[in-house]
């Protein structure tokens, strides 16, 4: 499946979106796949986000035209992974044009690490007629004792300048947290979410998992809106564990409410909270 999050640079909560399951659809021969999928997905809720200037994050699988041209016909923002075997009329016309550099060097605490960004904007897309324009970037991470440590490379529809290529940079890192904060939870911190999920023969594997991305939602809005969940959580730092005192509380004890759990989960672990006796 295609599991679309809400990401953001230096921030390590992610907002799970609807999944979009890569399967056969009814009426077509071909076999489905996660191109397919993302842009189903963008026809269905695109238009939910449009209003909020909203900009997609993906891999190479995405840098091409008709899913670009898909995005901005939905009204959204691209950052893309653009690799050089899959786009080499791309990469050839850069060979010809100037590019821009931008160089910045940042502490790290035992040695320094420069990073050289260069960027170009308006280079054909793909070869053809009706090539899409876009706008490339580059970032090389290097020490000071000049081993490089990082180098990618994006597209882009925003205009690329001096002032906006490292925050542009940033963002376009920022799709690994699809994979960190969200995939890597579901399958390895508590919510058992396999690679394979194959249960049932028609839609229970796509039941549950979707029931397992909205209770991971549900837990990500607790930690951004609740207090109490986030104290206990600082405590409780895996979900494994929590979820293990949930199972075993709710076997055994009946609560009246989700709140008087979790109050009888802090008076439990003897935690610091002023609660609101008015």
């Amino acid at each position: 499946m295609v599991t679309p999050v809400i990401v953001a640079p230096d921030n390590s909560q992610v907002i799970p979106l609807v999944p979009e399951f890569i399967v056969p659809q009814d009426g077509y021969n071909k076999q489905d796949c996660e191109n397919a999928a993302a842009k189903r997905w963008l026809e269905k809720y695109a238009q939910q986000y449009a209003r909020f200037g909203i900009t997609i994050l993906g891999d190479d699988l995405y840098a091409h035209q008709p899913l670009c041209e898909l995005i901005l016909q939905q009204q959204l923002n691209f950052i893309l992974v653009c690799k050089p075997e899959s786009h080499q009329t791309l990469y050839e016309w850069l060979q010809g044009m100037p590019v821009d550099t931008l160089s910045l060097k940042h502490w790290r605490g035992k040695v320094y690490e420069i990073y050289t960004y260069h960027y170009v904007n308006q280079v054909p897309l793909r070869d053809g007629e009706n090539p899409l324009l876009v706008n490339w970037c580059e970032l090389n991470i290097t020490r000071s004792d000049g081993i490089r440590v990082y180098k990618n490379t994006f597209v882009t529809n925003h205009h690329i300048t001096a002032q906006n290529v490292e925050a542009i940079v940033l963002s376009g890192r920022a799709r690994w947290k699809v994979e960190n904060e969200n995939n890597n939870t579901l399958k390895n911190k508590g919510y058992n979410l396999t690679h394979n999920f194959g249960h049932g023969k028609n839609h229970l594997s796509s039941l549950l998992a979707t029931f397992i991305i909205l209770a991971f939602l549900f837990h990500t809005l607790l930690h951004l809106t609740n207090e109490k969940y986030r104290l206990i959580r600082q405590h409780l730092p895996t979900c494994k564990t929590f979820f293990d005192d949930l199972r075993a509380l709710t076997r055994y004890l009946y609560f009246d409410s989700w709140n008087s759990l979790l109050d009888f989960m802090i008076h439990g672990l003897e935690l610091n909270f002023c609660f609101n006796t008015s």
